[in-house]
């Protein structure tokens, strides 16, 4: 049989002693109680951040300093899996000498598959470790900083030193392409850090004890002025509330704007740097792909070529070199064609079907616009890039038959076709991290466009369309 579910005499005791108590020591027995829990939950959770951070920017400073100090003397690390003599002399005296030597108690230098490239304990050198869960995140790109947690099987040397550690992993980054190569793991002899981070945590705690105990004594106060005086304070609380709350909402939208404006901001720079690599590619690769095309010519390297013949090859090299580099150096300046931003959409196809004869020297058909049309300067560029590449590739894998640049406005679209009558190929083996095909693809698609490619052996097509209404200027 199931037993009745009724309160217990000590229950109802205790309940009925409760409800006897005045206000005042109803407040100061409750409140105190959960003063005290507040106290320990918020006080841990305020150490807890103030250790993080100390310990973060105390790493992040010591790490830039390591890293302006050791970088240089490290090879390309994506090409050399091991460092040679001359790089482990040179880490040998920067790490043995001057400020280094006194700041590091010990040093490591991990390649991506857990093995030691460097450290100044010989005896660990070439040794392969299990890649620990901070090994994991420092090659993922972020810095971590652990102090006085010496866990692992390979700190058995620093666990034994004795001495306050600050255990630093801290990404080496390739410069060109931001790609973690290696990680330098270090350790900072950290004793006058352990007296700040105690003196942090002494300080966050009587701050939080301090805080919670003039919140406690302030309301004991108001509430012990009587019952009497509870309704008129009651209306004035319940107003505190609703600001309070207006006061959160306003915070969370803040919040919630900084994070979409930290978002974007990420977004643009990974925009402005597959645009800048799609800008090289597109631009002085292909002028100097083509020049180092001209340079095998049959016209170069024949012995009967008439000297003519092969000066004027060699000054149309020149020349898809000398553009090359203008095209650098307009790159460098701006990352723009200042030739493309007073000109109009007609001309800029003009522009880029005449610089293709005269490069390959090669005949394109044009079919201008029929109507002038204004477009914003990114969509100039992106239209002056698409024609200079799809006629690169139609020179090089269709052999220049045929090409053809078509460009017509239709339902408030802007078209550009450009075609030839080469053998065409698959789509499906372009490779995915192309900057050819592939990045006109995501150039054309960041303004809203459109791109397709039709191929067979009859020829290839390659159209972009763009929305004319958001891209017109002004």
């Amino acid at each position: 049989m199931m037993r009745s579910l009724r309160p217990s005499s000590s229950s109802k005791l205790f309940f009925s002693r409760w409800g006897s108590q005045s206000l005042a020591k109803k407040f100061l027995l409750l409140g105190s109680v959960v003063s005290i829990v507040v106290m320990v939950v918020v006080g841990a959770v305020v150490t807890s951040l103030i250790e993080d951070a100390v310990t973060r920017n105390s790493a992040a400073a010591t790490a830039l300093y390591v890293d302006s100090v050791i970088a240089p003397l490290l090879p390309d690390m994506q090409t050399n899996d091991v460092l040679d003599d001359t790089v482990t002399r040179a880490m040998d005296e920067t790490l043995g000498e001057g400020a280094l030597a006194s700041r590091l108690l010990s040093f490591r230098l991990w390649r991506g598959d857990g093995t030691i490239l460097y450290s100044n304990d010989r005896n660990t050198i070439g040794k392969r470790f299990a890649v620990n869960d901070n090994l994991k995140v420092a090659f993922g790109g972020s810095m971590i900083a652990e102090f006085d947690k010496l866990d692992d099987a390979e700190d058995q040397k620093e666990k034994a030193s004795g001495k306050p550690l600050l255990e630093i992993y801290n990404p080496i980054l390739q410069p060109w392409s931001g790609k973690v190569v290696a990680v330098a793991e270090f350790y900072e002899i950290a004793d006058g850090f352990q007296t700040s981070l105690q003196q942090a945590r002494t300080r966050s705690w009587l701050a939080v004890a301090g805080s919670t105990l003039v919140f406690f004594l302030a309301l004991s106060v108001i509430v012990m002025q009587g019952s009497s005086t509870i309704e008129s304070q009651g209306s004035a609380l319940q107003q505190r509330v609703e600001e309070l709350s207006k006061l959160l909402q306003q915070n969370e939208a803040l919040r919630a704007r900084l994070q979409h404006a930290s978002q974007r901001a990420a977004e643009t720079n990974e925009q402005f740097l597959r645009r800048l690599g799609a800008d090289l590619h597109d631009g002085p690769a292909q002028l100097i792909a083509l020049a180092s095309l001209r340079i095998d010519s049959e016209i170069l390297t024949s012995p009967g070529t008439r000297i003519d013949k092969r000066e004027q090859e060699i000054v149309s090299i020149k020349l898809s070199l000398e553009e090359a580099m203008r095209e650098i150096r307009n790159i460098c300046r701006g990352l723009i064609l200042p030739q493309i931003e007073t000109s109009s959409l007609s001309e800029v196809l003009d522009r880029a079907v005449l610089a293709h004869e005269q490069r390959t020297g090669t005949v394109v058909g044009l079919t201008n616009l029929s109507q002038p049309l204004t477009l914003a300067q990114s969509a100039k560029i992106c239209v002056y890039r698409f024609v200079q590449e799809a006629l690169n590739n139609a020179f090089r894998h269709g052999g220049g038959v045929g090409q053809r640049v078509v460009a017509f406005a239709r339902d408030a679209k802007l078209v550009i076709e450009v075609s030839d009558k080469g053998d065409g190929f698959d789509p499906e083996s372009l490779p995915t991290t192309s900057l050819g095909l592939a990045g006109l693809k995501e150039r054309v698609e960041s303004l809203g466009g459109e791109f397709e490619i039709a191929t067979s052996r009859e020829g290839t097509t390659v159209r972009m369309s763009l929305y004319t209404s958001e891209l017109e200027t002004t």
